[in-house]
């Protein structure tokens, strides 16, 4: 499956900005999809999962309550809504898929990649 994000751009503090990934290559219900970030000078950490038709998510505690991730089936699309956007938030983001049975949460589990797109929250 290939992916590509977009949505990413500059935001004041308390902002709110909505990423999207579309897939291609495959049916998009046979995968999970994550949403991961990588701040300059750290690593790569996990943000939000959806399940492959979409009744479950879960969220890192550094977004749980500001962040929400969505799926549309029909438009092979993935959603990261991102409310009361933080300067902490700033980072790439990335989203990426994974076929195996259960939800996953670290970077090293998922097998698909997108190229990522630029979130900078200003203070």
């Amino acid at each position: 499956v290939q992916l590509q994000a977009c949505g990413g751009g500059l935001v004041q503090a308390g902002g709110s900005l909505r990423l999207s990934c579309a897939a291609s290559g495959d049916t998009f219900t046979n995968y999970h999809m994550g949403w991961f970030r990588q701040a300059p000078g750290k690593e790569r950490e996990f943000v939000a999962v959806i399940s492959r038709r979409g009744g479950a998510t879960s969220y890192a505690d550094s977004v749980k309550g500001r962040f929400t991730v969505s799926k549309d089936n029909a438009k092979n699309t993935v959603y990261l809504q991102m409310n009361s956007l933080k300067p902490e938030d700033t980072a790439v983001y990335y989203c990426a898929a994974d076929s195996r049975p259960n939800l996953r949460f670290s970077r090293s589990d998922y097998r698909y990649w997108g190229l990522g797109t630029k979130v900078t929250v200003s203070s």
